[in-house]
């Protein structure tokens, strides 16, 4: 059940809190509505950034029964960050960027872990897609115990075009594979990296593997061969920081 607190109905106080720059997570709009008015939401919503889902009204009325005139706004429990913002002022600080990109991740669970231990390594920042995939919603910031008031989370429409300004802004892509031949161990890590992890049961999606400099493996023995994506994300992130301590540097 989502608590009334996180998020707002009705056609007039959406807008209002799109114009308003409130951090929505993503509005929902009832097949049935007003052509008109559905596109001067979507557009006033792109410009935010902000994804909109056309659903049947019944998913609307399970969230509430008010008069919601088939327009929700579900509130994000954190501020978003865009990556051609963050990154520059990595860089102005004098850090070595750590970026963790998650291609694909759905379920919420596996994006609060992931992210818990981002916080604890001293990632820079955390990158997911607006679309096919989890959101830092209150449910995730319960499961990574609070890390997502700390992380920033870059939500980013084109996962593509993200990484592809990773790359030209001088980090190396490495991306996770099972059908990669190099133990992730052998990659190097000491300079501004970006780690792709993808979703257990898709992977990294193609187009994301080919902007990839690298592509490591996690070696598995036993008979399931499919390690949980936090489980996998938490190896790749401590041999970042395993190689940076190495490398006599200071974690971010």
């Amino acid at each position: 059940m989502i608590d009334k607190n996180q998020y707002i109905y009705g056609i007039h106080a959406v807008l209002e809190a799109i114009d308003a720059g409130k951090d929505i997570d993503k509005i929902l709009l009832s097949k049935t509505l007003n052509v008109d008015t559905a596109k001067e939401i979507v557009d006033r919503a792109r410009s935010l950034r902000v994804p909109v889902q056309r659903v049947p009204v019944q998913k609307i009325d399970r969230i509430t029964r008010r008069n919601h005139q088939g327009v929700l706004a579900l509130m994000s429990a954190v501020t978003y960050y865009q990556v051609e913002d963050i990154v520059p002022q990595l860089f102005d600080n004098g850090e070595n960027p750590f970026i963790v990109v998650l291609d694909g991740v759905t379920d919420v669970r596996n994006f609060g872990a992931v992210a818990r231990t981002c916080e604890c390594a001293g990632v820079s920042a955390i990158v997911i897609p607006d679309r096919e995939s989890v959101s830092a919603n209150a449910d995730a910031v319960k499961t990574s115990a609070g890390a997502l008031n700390y992380l920033p989370v870059c939500r980013e429409h084109n996962l593509v075009n993200a990484v592809k300004l990773l790359r030209d802004s001088g980090f190396k892509i490495v991306g996770t594979s099972d059908k990669s031949r190099v133990p992730y161990t052998r990659a190097v890590y000491t300079g501004p990296v970006a780690i792709v992890l993808g979703a257990e049961d898709k992977g990294v999606s193609p187009e994301i593997m080919k902007l990839c400099d690298t592509q490591v493996m996690i070696p598995e023995f036993g008979h399931i061969n499919s390690l949980n994506v936090s489980v996998a994300g938490g190896i790749m992130i401590y041999e970042v920081v395993r190689q940076r301590l190495d490398d006599n540097q200071e974690v971010n």
